[in-house]
């Protein structure tokens, strides 16, 4: 077990040389950063000698407890990132800390930092939670952190933001790497934190909606760098361009459909015609232009040869006329052929008027007689 002492402050300290017949308590108190990193150090003994201590490097070591440290008062920075920490603890009488590392811990509840009213960076990334469960926060901690301008809350299973809405003075927020997806909860944080300038959420399931990107620029007029990727100027314009002009469209329709005008433009519908009788002075709506195009093709087709218009009502007549006296013409003779056929047929066969030829009133037709397929008898031919 290795322990921070001040004998191996003392031996190790090459930071800040002691000089040559300096008492040890001066020497301590005159230290103000010490740097034992890496040193796999277990636990933190009394360093109370050191009273000007301001900033404390202790990251990638195996301490478990955060201990020993109520003398720092003058402490403005603590790095204890890649430890064996379980509980945040012992640091009530640090009233000047402004920077605390805890990332890559073994910390299940954020908690313990109400007296910590200067604190402007909280880095509390990865840490090795129980598998399924997420990293809590304790609301009396969050609303302390008044004067929060960076928090990391990276790699911890994160569903929502709900905890961090009071956080009004925020500047720089990451939050990769977890499980947030609600892109609405998303926009009502952000239009708390007016000071945001930077925002990590790669790695959350809503990266993968449509529109990502473009949609959180929109979300926050304050934001200069999302992902790792600077927010070009002209791109931001355009967005917001772009979502003014829908919120207006989006305010048209609620109006519209307040006032019963669904398609924006009250038209008066046609009066109610019967099925063939034609729509007049009636032109889709929708389609501008459409009275003026309607009218060319009708005086377009006017102007032709056949139209009725051209053609007089006797020119119409003649050529009625014209027509009909091109049909095929048949005599008498030939329509009375087939009843000729079948009488000849059928001497005996009983007499009933006829309706072909004038001069001839009756045909006999037999009353056993069952005509050839190949018989060909006109319906109008015969009464029977």
């Amino acid at each position: 077990m290795v322990r921070l002492t001040i004998d191996l402050i003392a031996r190790v300290n090459t930071h800040t040389k002691r000089k040559r017949d300096e008492p040890l308590s001066q020497y301590l108190r005159r230290l103000t950063h010490l740097y034992f990193q890496e040193r796999h150090i277990d636990e933190i003994d009394d360093l109370s000698l050191c009273k000007n201590l301001s900033v404390l490097y202790l990251y990638d070591n195996r301490i478990s407890r955060i201990q020993n440290l109520h003398f720092a008062s003058n402490l403005t920075h603590l790095y204890l990132q890649n430890n064996l920490i379980n509980k945040i603890e012992n640091l009530s009488l640090l009233r000047r800390l402004e920077k605390l590392y805890l990332g890559n811990n073994e910390i299940t509840v954020v908690e313990g930092l109400e007296k910590l009213e200067n604190l402007k960076e909280l880095h509390i990334e990865n840490q090795r939670l129980p598998p399924g469960e997420k990293l809590l926060f304790d609301p009396r901690s969050i609303q302390a952190l008044s004067a929060l301008c960076v928090l990391n809350v990276s790699g911890n299973n994160l569903e929502d933001l709900q905890d961090f809405r009071c956080l009004g003075n925020l500047n720089q927020f990451m939050a990769a790497d977890n499980q947030l997806e609600d892109m609405k909860e998303l926009a009502q944080v952000l239009a708390g934190w007016v000071n945001l300038w930077r925002l990590e959420l790669v790695g959350n399931p809503l990266c993968r909606k449509a529109k990502y990107r473009d949609r959180v620029i929109v979300m926050s007029g304050s934001l200069e760098v999302l992902d790792g990727k600077e927010i070009n100027e002209t791109a931001r314009k355009f967005l917001l361009s772009w979502k003014a002009n829908k919120e207006a469209r989006r305010r048209q329709r609620e109006d519209r459909k307040k006032n019963g005008d669904a398609d924006g433009t009250r038209r008066e519908l046609p009066p109610l015609q019967l099925p063939h009788a034609p729509l007049r002075n009636y032109i889709m709506p929708g389609l501008p232009g459409a009275r003026k195009q309607f009218e060319a093709i009708l005086a377009r087709s006017r102007s032709l040869p056949g139209s009725a218009d051209v053609m007089g009502r006797g020119d119409m007549l003649a050529q009625k006329t014209e027509i009909i006296a091109e049909l095929p013409k048949k005599s008498l003779s030939d329509l009375q052929a087939p009843i000729r056929r079948v009488w000849e047929a059928a001497p005996d066969a009983h007499v009933v008027p006829s309706s072909v030829d004038p001069d001839q009133q009756f045909v006999s037709i037999p009353t056993n007689f069952t005509p050839e397929p190949s018989t060909n008898i006109h319906p109008k031919s015969a009464k029977i």
